[in-house]
């Protein structure tokens, strides 16, 4: 193999395409949702509630599909199964354009949901744990931060499009661009793993090149799926991802709690910006940390500044400084979802049957998209504040240290009992 093939190896080629394919799902096409609600809502005369059903509805078909989806991957070409998935997220979005009672967004939930779970909830690390050996917790970094520099440009891109076109043009705008974009991207970047391309995984050692009729795919270390569910260490995982999420998503409610507190919605709407900044630097941070002192290690620390942000938010309501602090440590607990959940799962199961435990496992965020959100509402709607929410939270966030240590000890009796296969 040539000087010149070694210098950048396909893997960083898979990387920049799941940056633009992922990160336009998810910021291009899940994030901008909430946009389209008012003009919507009042344009075919449902209320904010009745429309917003159609996320919940997207939400237990995650629940649903996750398991699937990974399977799928495991199985099938990525690209097509990852065409696929842009063609039915994209395509629902642009079709929601056409839709004149609100019926149409329920059905249309369920083939976006699909493809969501394949394009923003598995694509990246699934492809990442093939493609990457070495420097793993470093593209999981990459991959979320750019999914928030993306969501930057893309979100005042979209207010301008529904205030020029209309939110039915604004649909068809964004869905059809993402469609254009990413499907070209997918064909050429995102292969399925490094034997296609006649390659080691990044970060391997180097062994006599392999032609195209003898490469195979390298069957990397780990555990069994069919071993690795029924342990302990795989319950845990799920309740992880559960709080994580679960977490991650009260940040929606910061600015209902900092007007609640006597800030006015300008306050409220400025310091949000902190979440941006943590996300983008606790992607870069804890991917960055992964790969130096270990998932494990990384999430504990994660978990501790999660602990000080909710303490700031309790403690500390009126102090306009500590309040960029806390709002700041909930962008880090954001950024965890996309770094060092991947990360633990290749931590506690290696990457033998990556894509089916991961997927199995990440139903705990889906259960935790749909129970949370609504559960602070109820609080603060019950109690008229967020106390018992934050009280709540602080609960979990101690929990999960507790479940990350225990995750270990079970993962290392497994290994005693020769359960991992190298």
């Amino acid at each position: 193999m040539s000087d010149v093939k070694r210098k950048i190896h396909f893997a960083w080629w898979v990387l920049v395409g799941l940056s633009i394919v992922v990160g336009l799902g998810k910021a291009g096409l899940n994030n901008t949702a909430g946009l389209f609600l008012t003009p919507v809502a009042n344009d075919i005369g449902v209320g904010i509630g009745t429309l917003t059903l159609y996320l919940s509805i997207s939400s237990i078909v995650t629940m649903i599909f996750l398991p699937i989806g990974g399977k799928l991957l495991a199985k099938y070409d990525s690209r097509t199964i990852l065409t696929g998935g842009i063609i039915l997220q994209g395509g629902a979005f642009a079709i929601f354009g056409l839709m004149n009672y609100v019926w149409g967004w329920y059905i249309f939930a369920v083939p976006f949901a699909v493809g969501a779970v394949l394009i923003n909830v598995l694509a990246g690390p699934v492809l990442i744990e093939r493609w990457f050996t070495k420097r793993k917790g470093l593209a999981l970094g990459i991959l979320t931060a750019s999914g928030g520099i993306l969501g930057a440009f893309i979100q005042p891109i979209t207010g301008n499009l529904i205030a020029n076109l209309g939110w039915r043009g604004g649909y068809i705008a964004v869905g059809l661009t993402v469609i254009i974009i990413t499907v070209p991207v997918t064909i050429f970047l995102l292969r399925k793993n490094p034997a296609e391309k006649n390659l080691l995984p990044y970060g391997e050692e180097e062994v006599a090149e392999v032609t195209e009729t003898d490469a195979e795919p390298i069957k990397k270390s780990g555990i069994d799926f069919q071993v690795a569910r029924k342990s302990l260490a795989f319950i845990l995982l799920g309740i992880f991802f559960f709080i994580l999420t679960a977490v991650a998503s009260f940040v929606q409610h910061i600015p209902t709690y900092l007007i609640n507190q006597g800030y006015n919605t300008e306050f409220s709407g400025n310091i949000m910006s902190a979440t941006m900044i943590g996300l983008f630097i606790g992607s870069l941070l804890f991917g960055f940390l992964a790969d130096k002192i270990g998932a494990k290690n990384t999430a504990l620390l994660a978990m501790v500044l999660g602990i000080i942000g909710t303490l700031s938010l309790i403690i500390f309501p009126n102090v306009v400084t500590m309040l960029v602090i806390a709002v700041m440590m909930f962008g880090f607990i954001m950024s965890t979802i996309g770094t060092i959940g991947p990360a633990m799962t290749s931590a506690l199961f290696g990457g033998r049957e990556y894509s089916q435990i991961y997927s199995t496992a990440s139903v705990g965020m889906a259960i935790a998209g749909i129970i949370a959100l609504p559960a602070y509402g109820y609080i603060f709607d019950f109690t008229g504040s967020y106390t018992v929410a934050l009280y709540a939270i602080l609960i979990m966030l101690i929990l999960n240290i507790i479940f990350i240590i225990l995750a270990f000890n079970n993962k290392n009796k497994l290994v005693e009992e020769n359960l991992w296969h190298e």
